[in-house]
């Protein structure tokens, strides 16, 4: 980096020292930084160096602290997005534009963030899912505006909250798409303290997902392709795990385990198949929760539905006034997602890891 964005954010800054604050005047100069992004000729990431960013009205320059590796991030990849590539950040407040210095935030907060900006926040549309702002001025970041895989990124100050004292910032990143996500599946699964749950896919949101269903007082049933990544969700208090490949009679086995099958399965693979074998795991009139999302459309009755032997529901990070309830959660129960720490420079063959799917953890890059 060939210039300090402190520098430039104290050089145009004013010290209100009663206040703790610091209100920044937009600063020229900032210099340039590195960024992840692909490189749809080369068919790989490549690290270049970009100009540092400038907040605009409503928004922060963050000094990103981590940022970390979503299978959603393969699907801009396959659109051949030219921005910054991550959406799952954490980090430092560095540069406040005039607008927000009366928000509750001030320059060295240690912040986490969604990932859609440009938004009213405020409409019908916003209400549901900010994707579906009427403005039409959303921009999803890591998808077509830069995301989080370098050393500054734009954040929209209503996309941020506080981490609480006990979350490690280092760590964080993925509590702010696998982690919220998680969470709202799981809460949004209509059990009780005793009941069963199905986490279908065990890597990295399936394994914030088991922690949180044992949180809640849930027997859990991890179920994966991967021996590995149940060997982890074992670790955090699984009850049972099922490789669904290599045991034929998986199905059999869990449902005589539960007596009579999940209360609800949080389908957390993209896998045409884990969905097929969620439904067969259910008990009559479970729920069956859509997080993964496959390629293909989904397979199901409309028999079944109407005769209520399955409910069918879904859930997503969602908007920015349902995440502080996911987080203080997350921070209460000590919550953590299982990182496996890189660099920048690694971002490339964190992608063919997680394509191959031989990734484990979540793969996270500190700044």
């Amino acid at each position: 980096m060939s210039a300090s964005v402190t520098e430039a954010a104290t050089a145009n800054s004013q010290l209100d020292p009663s206040a703790g604050k610091i209100t920044v005047k937009a600063a020229e100069g900032q210099g340039t930084m590195k960024a992840g992004r692909w490189d749809s000729e080369q068919q790989k990431v490549v690290i270049t160096e970009v100009p540092i960013p400038e907040p605009e009205e409503g928004q922060f320059l963050i000094k990103i602290a981590s940022a970390s590796l979503c299978h959603s991030d393969i699907m801009a990849i396959e659109q051949n997005t030219k921005s910054t590539l991550g959406h799952e950040g954490a980090g430092y407040v560095e540069i406040m534009h005039s607008s927000v210095e009366n928000k509750g935030y001030k320059v060295g907060d240690i912040v986490g963030f969604l990932y859609i900006r440009g938004c009213c926040f405020q409409c019908e549309g916003c209400q549901i899912h900010n994707i579906h702002c009427e403005t039409g001025k959303q921009l999803l970041q890591g998808f077509v505006a830069d995301g989080f895989f370098a050393e500054y990124a734009i954040v929209d100050e209503f996309n941020c909250i506080h981490l609480p004292e006990n979350v490690d910032v280092n760590t964080a990143a993925p509590i702010f798409c696998a982690g919220i996500t998680a969470f709202h599946a799981v809460d949004s699964s209509e059990l009780k303290e005793g009941d069963w749950l199905a986490v279908v896919g065990a890597g990295g949101l399936g394994q914030i997902a088991t922690q949180i269903g044992k949180a809640m007082g849930y027997k859990v049933v991890a179920l994966d392709i991967n021996d590995a990544t149940l060997e982890v969700t074992k670790k955090q208090g699984a009850d049972a795990v099922f490789n669904s490949r290599t045991n034929k009679n998986y199905v059999e086995e869990l449902k005589k385990l539960t007596n009579g099958g999940a209360k609800a399965a949080c389908v957390f693979s993209n896998a045409d198949q884990a969905y097929t074998g969620a439904f067969q795991i259910l008990r009559l009139g479970g729920v069956c929760m859509v997080i993964g999302l496959p390629h293909n459309p989904l397979s199901v009755s409309s028999m079944d539905l109407a005769l209520g032997k399955y409910k069918i529901k879904s859930e997503s990070t969602s908007i920015p006034q349902r995440m502080k309830k996911a987080v203080d959660f997350l921070a209460k129960h000590n919550i953590k997602p299982e990182v496996e720490r890189r660099k920048l420079e690694d971002l490339n063959d964190m992608v063919v890891a997680m394509r191959e799917c031989k990734a484990t953890k979540r793969m996270l890059v500190n700044f």
